[in-house]
Formats: structure tokens, C-alpha cells, sequence
């Protein structure tokens, strides 16, 4: 095998990719990075003996933890490893480091310092998800996690119910039946989606379906790693909105929190009519309001 090794007097910050599942899906130079690395930063470092012991690869350089809980005050020391010029490869649990992994600050403050930046390219459970998930692929969008809390959850979702692309998120078991049934009441009920789960592992299950639906699915239990591929949303014909349709939206959306005037743009936006459109329609109605009182 090939040893790889930067030169001695610059470093070179390398972000591996490692299998989101099954092992015999490593690339090739996975190995020959994690064997020539002078220091290798994991997320969780038992996880990384499983899958070198998968490889049949020995660590000879200094192994270091890196997860949330150590980003910030761990950054530093791999920077000033990076200018001494050492070769730190980077490894996350499972894909690609800094989406929606650690790694986004040792990138920032690698390239703040002029240190090279690479990447071992490796499999990937957003792209795995939407091409096995039977919806449009043309263009998505990469959401990642959806706030906790239910309130915060429905605003982040308010915001892109009009957009066209192919939306893709990433779940816990425990919040998916939620998260679904949130998606069914602001994206509608028959949106399509595609819930995947155990991507390339053993158990892997790709359950396809209406929101609605999967949310009743879901309602019984999850397991697993979850990514979920939801349908864009669908041109909207400006014929078929009311006023009165318009006005309602705007109302709801000021009710959840939004100024009057970013109601009116992303109603304008959902409901495929000028912003004008809306805001006669706002202001007709409040006429109307204040004639009949």
C-alpha cells in the first residue's frame, strides 16, 4: 500500500469520508490516509479501531478525539499541528466531516491560517437517500437537522414549504414521528416522501409514501439512523388563490411571529403571485374590516 505524506515543512488538513454503514464501501485512499497521518482527529475514537481493524489498517501516527463537546477548545491544538506541518486527517462517525458533523471550525480555521484543505471522497447519506428515495433529483436541497422544539420545528419548515426543490433531512428515531406529522401539517398531507433508514446496513429499509401516511407509520416505532427525502413543493396556479385565501395565510404567518411585511413575501412566494398581489389583498381587507365595525 502507499504510504501518503505531505510535505514535511507545509500541512495538510485531509476530511475523509468513511462508510455510512457497510465497511466494504471505504474508497480506497481511506486507508492509506489513516495509515500515513501524523495525527488523525475522530469523533469517536473506538469507532474509528472498528473500522480500522474492518480495513486491516494500523494508526501509526496520534489518534485525538473531536466531537461537539471538544470542537471548540480542540480546534487550536490541530491548527498549530497543521502549521508545524503535520498531516491531520479528519474522521467523522459516518461520511463526510462538517456536514452536519464536526469539522466546519478546523476548515474555517485551516483555511484562516492558509493551510491546504482536501478531502478523501466517500459515501454520503444525503445523495444516497435522495437517489434511492424515487423523487426528483434535479435539484434538492440539504436541511440537516430540524430544531428540537415544536414551535421552532414548524418556523423552519414554514420556510421552505413553497420551495421546489427535493428537501432532504436527517432524524433521530425517537423525534421522526413528529417530525413527519409536522411536515404532514405544514407541506400537506399527500406530499410525497421517502423515509430511509439503515442505509446500506443490514436492516436497511427505504418506506416511501404521503407524509400522512408515513407519519402514521412512524407513530409506531423507528429504529435506526434516518434520513428523509421529502417531495418539492408543486407550482402554484395564481387563478386558484383568493384574496380571502391570501389574506388567511398572511394572518397565520403573523400569528406564528413573522412581520407583516415577510408574511407578505413568502405568502407572495408560496402562492406564486406578486407581492403586490398580497399586499391589496391585506389592505382591501382591512378596509373591509374597518367599514363593517
Amino acid at each position: 500500500m502507499t504510504e501518503i505524506r505531505g510535505d514535511d515543512s507545509v500541512g495538510v488538513l485531509v476530511l475523509a469520508g468513511t462508510p455510512i454503514g457497510d465497511p466494504a464501501d471505504a474508497p480506497p485512499r481511506l486507508a492509506a490516509e489513516l495509515e500515513g497521518a501524523d495525527v488523525v482527529a475522530a469523533e469517536d475514537t473506538r469507532r474509528l479501531r472498528r473500522l480500522t481493524q474492518a480495513l486491516g489498517v494500523e494508526v501509526r501516527g496520534r489518534v485525538v478525539s473531536y466531537f461537539e463537546g471538544n470542537e471548540a477548545g480542540r480546534t487550536p491544538e490541530l491548527v498549530a499541528a497543521l502549521v508545524d506541518g503535520a498531516r491531520v486527517v479528519l474522521v467523522t462517525d459516518a461520511g463526510m466531516p462538517s456536514v452536519s458533523d464536526p469539522g466546519y471550525r478546523l476548515v474555517a480555521a485551516a483555511v484562516e491560517e492558509g493551510i491546504t484543505v482536501t478531502a478523501v471522497p466517500g459515501p454520503s447519506a444525503v445523495l444516497t437517500a435522495l437517489a434511492v428515495s424515487g423523487l426528483p433529483v434535479d435539484r434538492f436541497c440539504f436541511e440537516g437537522f430540524l430544531p428540537r422544539k415544536p414551535g421552532e420545528r414548524l418556523a423552519r419548515l414554514r420556510e421552505v414549504a413553497a420551495d421546489r426543490r427535493t428537501l432532504v433531512y436527517f432524524e433521530a428515531p425517537h423525534r421522526i414521528d413528529d417530525t413527519l406529522a409536522a411536515m404532514a401539517e405544514v407541506f400537506g398531507a399527500d406530499r410525497r416522501a421517502a423515509v430511509c433508514r439503515e442505509l446500506t446496513k443490514t436492516y436497511e429499509e427505504v418506506r416511501r409514501g404521503p407524509l400522512a401516511e408515513l407519519a402514521v407509520w412512524a407513530a409506531e416505532g423507528v429504529r435506526g439512523e434516518i434520513t428523509v427525502v421529502v417531495e418539492g413543493a408543486a407550482p402554484a396556479s395564481p387563478a386558484s388563490v383568493e384574496p380571502e385565501e391570501l389574506v388567511r395565510r398572511v394572518r397565520a404567518r403573523e400569528e406564528a411571529g413573522e412581520a407583516r411585511k415577510e408574511a407578505i413575501a413568502a405568502v407572495a412566494t408560496e402562492a406564486g403571485v406578486r407581492k403586490r398581489v398580497v399586499f391589496d389583498a391585506v389592505v382591501a381587507d382591512k378596509r373591509g374590516s374597518g367599514s363593517a365595525s
